[in-house]
This record gives structure tokens, sequence and C-alpha cells, in this order.
């Protein structure tokens, strides 16, 4: 599949009479915008936007997307979810790049996370330097979990695709090209380089722990193989309320940056083959089919090594360990993408699973470190939630506005796409 990914370099956001793009400045009508959400499920819906250094806190947030439209190809980006299910990954599509829709309101689940556009938290998340327009969600009386992160998840998808057509017609500041050829073809593309595979671990342990891929809950799926432009494209999705620190969110997803780095060094330094889409589960059984099919495909891809990322801590290690150990049984190298959870004193176990097969994994760093944040001008959303976030407790919110948590708590921060830029090395 080819993709042209057409960027659009976003200077600033700001409401208007009419949603269009206009030298770099992306206007949204609000109150159309508004319209597009309306949902018998949600009580209140409200947008604002906050720009990098404004002292805004954003708490607690649910998901990130990226606007992007797709001008030419089959398909539309966000496939399944609005009535069309062709594949995607081809053609062009347009993105807005340097903005977010990112989605706030009430507590949905209490893993769920914390964006400061500046001060020292700032620094712990990519969405500080994004213009944001935010969507403040809160649902009707009585609306069940599942329900209430439904409702909020369609809210966001919705209004991404609405701003997204402000791209459509507009002749990009950029254009990328990526391209990947089916499977025989490529494998014997540059026969003198290492061919490489993505294990793409997505967090689907269900009770608001899911993701979505091709709007089919991952948790129902053996592992597939993906082309990296479908993700681009938005194929993969979050839905789940797991730590904000290596939560993927959906903006994650399409700009996962294993898949571009691969890419990069694609025909120079590996071949890239593509991706191999597995989930995270619950039982042991479920953990043992899923690492037993994803062993399986990786080997009849015929590559000479895989990087493999986690999304979650815990009981996911578990899943990394076992994709590793069985793809390393193979024949197979493997490099793992992970954080830890060292403690707050960076002295206990990192990993609830180890083996020696692992002995190349990335960390991107410990998620029980103490960050104490500032207090904000003005707070978006609700920042007594943080009282019981994961990474926060009773008493985290102080009497003048400020935090103080692990930053386990801010979306992003141990992200193990390694979309942060924080890591460790081990000595």
């Amino acid at each position: 599949m080819r993709l042209e990914l057409g960027y659009l370099h976003v200077k600033d956001v700001q409401f208007g009479d009419r949603t269009e793009y206009k030298q770099g400045v992306v206007y949204v009508n609000k109150t159309e915008l508004l319209q597009q959400l309306v949902d018998e499920r949600l009580d209140l819906v409200d947008a604002q936007i906050v720009r990098p250094g404004d002292k805004v806190r954003i708490c607690p947030v649910k998901d990130v997307l990226e606007p992007r439209v797709k001008v030419s190809g089959c398909g539309q980006v966000f496939p399944s979810y609005f009535g069309n299910t062709e594949m995607v990954g081809e053609g062009r599509t347009h993105v807005l790049k340097g903005m977010t829709v990112l989605t706030v309101g009430k507590i949905v689940g209490f893993q769920e996370g914390i964006i400061d556009m500046s001060g020292p938290g700032a620094d712990y998340t990519p969405f500080s330097r994004t213009i944001n327009l935010i969507l403040t969600c809160d649902k009707v009386e009585g609306l069940k979990q599942h329900e209430h992160e439904d409702a909020v998840r369609h809210a966001g998808l919705k209004a991404t695709r609405y701003i997204a057509e402000a791209a459509r017609s507009v002749k990009p500041d950029q254009v990328q090209v990526f391209e990947t050829s089916p499977i025989p073809e490529q494998i014997k593309m540059y026969p003198d380089l290492p061919k490489v595979a993505y294990v793409y671990m997505l967090q689907t342990q269900g009770l608001l722990h899911d993701t979505y891929l091709y709007g089919i809950d991952v948790k129902k799926i053996l592992p597939t193989f993906l082309y990296p432009t479908e993700v681009m494209d938005g194929a993969i999705i979050s839905g789940n309320c797991v730590s904000a620190c290596d939560k993927n969110t959906s903006y994650h997803h399409m700009n996962n940056p294993i898949i571009y780095d691969l890419y990069e060094r694609h025909g120079k330094e590996l071949n890239f083959i593509g991706v191999v889409a597995t989930n995270e589960n619950v039982t042991l059984l479920d953990k043992e089919r899923s690492s037993n099919f994803c062993a399986k495909l990786v080997q009849s891809l015929g590559v000479d090594g895989v990087i493999i990322s986690e999304e979650g801590f815990g009981n996911p290690d578990a899943d990394l360990i076992m994709n590793c150990k069985k793809i390393e049984a193979l024949g197979i190298k493997t490099v793992l993408v992970t954080d830890e959870y060292a403690g707050r004193d960076g002295a206990s176990q990192s990993l609830a699973d180890g083996d020696k097969a692992a002995d190349a994994v990335v960390s991107a760093g410990n998620a029980n470190q103490i960050i104490v944040l500032p207090p904000m001008d003005k707070v978006v959303g609700y920042p007594e939630a943080v009282n019981v976030i994961a990474g926060g407790f009773d008493g985290a919110l102080a009497e003048d506005g400020s935090i103080t948590v692990e930053i386990q708590a801010i979306t992003g921060a141990t992200n193990e796409l390694g979309f942060n830029p924080m890591g460790a090395v081990g000595l």
C-alpha cells in the first residue's frame, strides 16, 4: 500500500463564522461543531481552545485525536465508525499537524490523566506542545461506565472528522510518502538488509481497557497482519482508561513513532515488512493462545527481527514476555519497548515478569516518580479527580490548587511507543 500524508502546519486554532483552514489558522464554527455532537447520553458538551504556554491544567483527560481526512483512495479515516468498512492505508490523507481534539469530562474510570500546558508537568507530555481543542463531555445521570466511555469516544471521533474536513481541499505544506508492498514482494526487496516486523501489543483487558481495530474490540481477535499505513489512517482507536502515562491515545496510534522510525530506516538499514497487531489478555489460557498465534504469524513473515511494544503494565508484562520468549525461540531477535514501575525510589522490580531472552529492552522511564505540579490560572475539567486517578492519592490536590502525583498520572509521560522525551540507560 502507498499512502501520501499531506501536512498542513497549524499555527493557531480559533472559533469563527465558518470551519476552514486559512494561512495556517484553523477556524472552527463552534455552533456547528457542537451540533455534530448531540447525543442523548451526554448532558453537557462544550468546546474551548488552549495553547502551548497557557497556564491551564486539563483533567481528567480521556482521549487525544489528530484531525486527518482522506482525500483520495479507498475508505475514510477511522474506518467502520461512520458506515464505511473499506480498508484504509492508501491514497492521500491530509493532516492538520500541530493541533489535537482532546476529550475531557467527569471521570469514567480511575485511570485517566492530566495535561499541564505550562510548568514542570508540561515537560512530560507531548500535548503541552500542541494547540488543543478541548471537548468537555459530561454524561446524563445514571449512565453506565462503558456507555459513558462509548459516548465520549464517539464525540471525539465526530468532532475530529468534522474539523478535518477543513483540510480536504487545501494544498499541503509538506507531503510524505509511505509504501509497503504485499508480503511476498516486500520480503524479496533489499536482499542484503535484515527483514524487520513490528509486534504491536494493544490494551484489551476489558473493564474500560479496550482498543478497537476497524471498529472491532481487539480482545475478540487473534493476532493479525496490518500494513503500517493502515494505522496512520486511524484503523486503531483507543477506548481504554489505563494509566495515563502509558496509555496509547488515538493520536499516539496515528503518529506511532516506531512505525515512522522503521519507515525512515526502510531500504537503508532494514526491510520493514509490516505490523502484527496482537492483544493483551486477562486469563493465562488467552495469553498463551494469543502469544502462540503471534509467534506463528511472525515466523511466517520470514523476518530476522521484531520490535515489540507493550501498552500498560503489570498483567500485560506477562503477555510481553510470552511474545518475547516464543519469538526468540524461533531464532528471531526481539527488542522490547516498555516502561517501568520501580517504586518511587526506583529500587523495586521494574516489570511483573521477566526472562533471560528479554536482553534488549528500551525503557520509557519510571512511572512511579513523584512530581509536584504548581497551581494553574485555569483548570479545564474536574481537578478533584487527581485524588482518585492512578498515580494520585487522597489529598493529592492541595488547597492552593497544586498537585502532588506520580508521573503515572500525566498523559503520555512514559508512553511505551517511545512518544516521550524520557528514557533510562542500563549500566
